[in-house]
């Protein structure tokens, strides 16, 4: 079963996924190293994330043996980070400094090694004070996956921004309204605003995304 983490909304929210393959992303831990997850259709689903090391092959050119001598380096916590940051969008890409809140080795060269799927969703974005139309073909209902509002990257709803309202990357608030709202219609509009969903950065210019299904009703 896949976990959506924007939003956990029960058993009804977990689906079955046969023939999903997953994807492994394995990044370097150099000083402004990027790793980016991206699904060409549907949304990403994090599987597992590790943040250490596991072999001394891995990301190991260049590398003395003492910086690859432990093998069971890992820290606690990274799948979680990732899920935090990357569940339910189409692109999502996190700087390693993000996962490296502690040292779980100290001297072992470390890497951040990923795995995720694509999960068949539709991914819906609406800036800041706008609306955002959910839409089923005839005969479908919407089955709402997760909901998040706030921001998590500097370039979605940028456009004509001062940089000080794209800055905080680091502003996530899982909401459960929209399901709410919107589970069982056929069509859903909703508002994107503060007034909805309360600010969780002032200062910060946010969006809603959400990742949602349709299916006919049960």
């Amino acid at each position: 079963m896949l976990r959506v983490s924007l939003l956990v909304l029960g058993t009804t929210c977990l689906l079955i996924i046969a023939g999903v393959s997953a994807e492994r992303v394995i990044t370097c831990d150099d000083a402004s190293s990027v790793q980016r997850l991206s699904c060409d259709t549907g949304v990403i689903s994090v599987q597992t994330a590790l943040y250490g090391r596991t072999d001394s092959e891995t990301c190991s050119e260049g590398r003395p043996p003492q910086q690859l001598s432990n093998t069971k380096c890992s820290q606690q916590g990274t799948v979680d980070v990732l899920r935090k940051r990357c569940d339910g969008k189409r692109v999502c890409e996190i700087n390693t400094k993000i996962v490296r809140t502690s040292d779980p080795c100290y001297g072992i060269f470390k890497y951040l090694d990923t795995t995720y799927s694509c999960f068949p969703a539709n991914h819906l974005v609406t800036c800041e004070n706008s609306l955002g139309q959910l839409h089923c073909d005839k005969g479908e209902v919407i089955l709402v996956y997760g909901a998040d509002y706030g921001r998590r990257d500097q370039s979605t709803c940028s456009y004509k921004r001062p940089a000080a309202q794209v800055q905080n990357v680091d502003c996530s608030s899982p909401t459960e309204k929209v399901a709410k709202s919107c589970n069982g219609k056929n069509s859903c509009t909703v508002r994107a605003s503060n007034s909805v969903f309360g600010d969780p950065c002032a200062g910060t210019y946010k969006y809603l995304e959400v990742a949602y299904v349709c299916q006919y009703p049960v």
